[in-house]
């Protein structure tokens, strides 16, 4: 599949569960375009944080049936779905799975385009990936930062 955006994604948190944030880097594959997007919550944790930039990288793009390859140091979000695990989480309706409000919005999004997966080695020297990771880290030390509403009130009481 030749594809038509790269989306590079990190997310961070300190204290996890603590401030967090994410960083997402979108290029247009044999363009210079690029764009950056960033956002910071006052209580979070690193895997709501990494599966949330990619959802905001796939609702950022402007035409369905886009090619994407999104690239991810995050374990938890590519092996969840590359090997499936996310698809028999929703047939079973997320029973005891935790972020299930984030993978329900990732499946939504996910279903309008044609996406594969590739997971790099994080804090290895790849340019876009410690793009991420910075502005990440950074949206994660902003003042006001915004509420994760749903793990606030729901995600932290789980088991």
């Amino acid at each position: 599949m030749s594809h038509q955006v790269h989306i590079y994604t990190d997310g961070a948190a300190k204290g996890n569960p603590g401030q967090g944030g994410y960083g997402v880097v979108m290029e247009l594959v044999g363009s210079p375009y690029k764009k950056e997007f960033y956002e910071g919550f006052r209580l979070t944790t690193n895997n709501r944080m990494e599966l949330l930039a990619v959802i905001i990288g796939l609702e950022k793009l402007k035409t369905s049936g886009t090619k994407v390859l999104v690239v991810s140091d995050s374990k938890y979000v590519v092996d969840s779905v590359s090997k499936g695990w996310v698809f028999g989480w929703e047939k079973k309706a997320y029973k005891d799975k935790k972020n299930s409000d984030l993978w329900k919005r990732f499946l939504i999004i996910y279903r309008q385009h044609k996406v594969d997966f590739k997971w790099i080695k994080g804090h290895n020297n790849h340019p876009q990936n410690e793009r991420c990771d910075q502005l990440a880290v950074f949206a994660s030390s902003q003042p006001n930062l915004a509420i994760d509403k749903w793990y606030e009130e729901i995600g932290s009481k789980q088991v």
